[in-house]
């Protein structure tokens, strides 16, 4: 490994002697077990049985992953707040993020993806290379800002008095002390919501209407209901836990709420979401962290037909604002199993490196002021954590051939580590070089500009991952391989639905601006506008007639499923597959040169 990435880790991994004495619980697991001594006896699970994303449950250890993000009530309950305190929280840099419906979340997914985390080199070990969510991931997804103050600041041994002025003395009655996390019921049982669950019936109107009706802010001053308001996202949607507890630290980032839309929640967001993917598979199948984020950049990457870009919204920001992840049976309801194998076979030329171009600066706030950290290396910082980003690993993410490079080895000292201290400290005073490093952004990645293509690099990353990426392909039983075709089959129908409906809304908008357009100018202003119109139209009709031919590939090639020859329908599905690479290349062309324009 290079000595500034050595000298980088030591920098943000490393924690001092005194301070590993002065631990209290050293895992995350074990700060989480010790958040609910502190709860009285009888209020484990009272005002807690708020809606969460998972599976029906199961023994620990056995079944489904569960995501502990309740995601429909944080955002019904910010619709439904008072005007003037969804102002103050869109200007702390969390409205577009806010704006976003919530979606189902694809749990044999997240689950298939979650198992490909590398914890050494903090990447996913994918058929194709490495590859981890970056920064500009993130800005273009959420809309966070990635750019601006570290998100660091005191932790202390009880927080009581903290809570008492910042929340209100209700959060704190009858507890003992030290007081260390707040039970995430609770809080939404002080504003009216204790227990407001979405029904399996129920739409997410439907579901915002009740929660509005029910919503009881009292007699609270507007900032501290904000402070309840974010307390409860942060402990359910952003930094969410395996536990239903939050620790108190998040809560003096929001002491001074006017510096506290100063601080890069993105990257924090990002840091914290790292070193929570390893630990979920170790003692149960919970996961924290924002796993929406992880799902839609997934989607965007390698969708494999699990979701769809909305009609309608190929202009709204942020990106995940264009999802809709409506559960497709043929899709999300496989085996994880299936969904495993499915990676492991899917096409490595059909992966999205570069999934934003065409996109504007200036559609994306987030993007535009955090764009000179995009080619950097990062150290990602969350409250006494640090994690490494290897962008190194993954500079085909910035349109760039992929070098040779060792792969770095964290070992223990690199991870990150979630504590409790027996007396107050300040992590961003006692880790200045870490702080510092930060706000220097980083250290430029620099690109090998001799390189004709990443080969070099994928062969000693095969060599290296032989074994856990399966690169043998033994033979599979024919069942499995038939379920395989099926599967894929699925995926490429509803990747040509999306890219249909997507490409039919653009020609209807830019028909809509040509026509607006020429109603207000003279027609000698307009010399080529109605000529670009017709042949984007006969394009489209072209593609549209290229569509209906793979959709009758499609039925012909389910028709002779039932017969069983495996061989036969490899080869189709591999002809199909072909076909159908060209087919969104050919759209996303046509996609692109309507957007452009449609800006001009």
């Amino acid at each position: 490994m290079r000595t500034r990435e050595k000298r980088t880790i030591t920098r943000g991994g490393r924690q001092s002697e005194e301070e590993e004495e002065e631990v209290e619980m050293a895992t995350a697991g074990e700060e989480e077990e010790a958040a609910v001594e502190d709860v009285p006896e009888g209020d484990e699970t009272e005002g807690g049985d708020e809606t969460e994303a998972e599976a029906p449950r199961r023994p620990r250890g056995k079944g489904r992953m569960r995501s502990r993000v309740t995601w429909d009530l944080c955002w019904a309950w910010y619709h439904a707040l008072p005007e003037a305190q969804q102002d103050q929280i869109a200007r702390m840099g969390f409205g577009h993020l806010l704006s976003v419906r919530p979606f189902h979340l694809d749990v044999t997914y997240l689950e298939a993806l979650r198992e490909r985390w590398e914890e050494d080199c903090k990447a996913f070990i994918m058929p194709w290379g490495h590859m981890i969510p970056t920064l500009e991931d993130v800005a273009y997804l959420t809309g966070l800002p990635v750019q601006g103050e570290p998100v660091v600041g005191l932790e202390r041994r009880d927080y009581y008095d903290d809570i008492v002025e910042l929340l209100g003395p209700e959060f704190v009655a009858g507890r003992r002390r030290p007081i260390r996390s707040i039970l995430l019921g609770s809080l939404s049982e002080a504003v009216g919501l204790r227990g407001r669950r979405r029904g399996p019936l129920e739409s997410l109107d439907e579901f915002y209407a009740g929660v509005r009706g029910a919503l009881d802010l009292g007699d609270r001053s507007e900032e501290r209901s904000v402070r309840i308001f974010f307390s409860y996202l942060f402990g359910r949607l952003l930094f969410a836990t395996q536990s239903s507890q939050m620790n108190c630290k998040f809560v003096l980032l929001l002491r001074d709420l006017a510096q506290a839309g100063r601080y890069a929640w993105g990257a924090a967001m990002l840091g914290h979401l790292f070193p929570l993917l390893p630990s979920s598979s170790q003692r149960s199948q919970s996961t924290g962290g924002f796993t929406p984020f992880l799902q839609i950049w997934g989607y965007t990457r390698f969708p494999m037909g699990h979701g769809t870009l909305v009609e309608g919204r190929q202009m709204m920001v942020p990106l995940m604002t264009r999802w809709a992840v409506a559960p497709d049976p043929r899709v999300t309801d496989r085996r994880a199993g299936d969904v495993r194998v499915a990676l492991d076979h899917y096409p490595h030329d059909q992966v999205v490196w570069t999934p934003y171009v065409g996109e504007a600066d200036a559609s994306h706030p987030a993007v535009a002021a955090g764009r000179p950290l995009f080619d950097r290396h990062l150290l990602l910082l969350c409250l006494g954590t640090c994690e490494v980003l290897y962008l190194e690993l993954v500079v085909r993410t910035l349109g760039w051939h992929q070098p040779a490079i060792e792969v770095p080895s964290l070992g223990k000292e690199g991870h990150s580590r979630r504590r409790f201290f027996a007396e107050d400290r300040d992590w961003g005073a006692d880790h200045g070089s870490t702080v510092a490093y930060w706000r220097e952004g980083g250290e430029q990645v620099v690109r090998v500009t001799d390189l004709q293509d990443s080969s070099a690099y994928m062969e000693d990353y095969q060599a290296r991952y032989a074994g856990r990426l399966r690169l043998d392909r033994r033979v599979m039983p024919e069942s499995q391989a038939i379920r395989l075709l099926e599967g894929r089959l699925a995926e490429q129908e509803v990747e040509l639905t999306r890219l249909r409906a997507e490409v039919r809304t653009l020609r209807g908008e830019l028909l809509r601006a040509q026509a607006s357009r020429d109603a207000g100018a003279s027609s000698s202003a307009q010399p080529a506008g109605g000529d670009l119109v017709v042949r984007l139209q006969r394009a489209l009709d072209r593609a549209e007639a290229r569509v209906r031919e793979l959709e009758e590939q499609a039925r012909e090639i389910g028709a002779q499923r039932q017969g069983g020859d495996v061989a036969t329908l490899q080869a189709q599905m591999e002809s199909l597959r072909l076909e159908f690479e060209a087919r969104i290349s050919d759209l996303e062309a046509e996609r692109r040169t309507m957007v452009t324009a449609m800006e001009e």
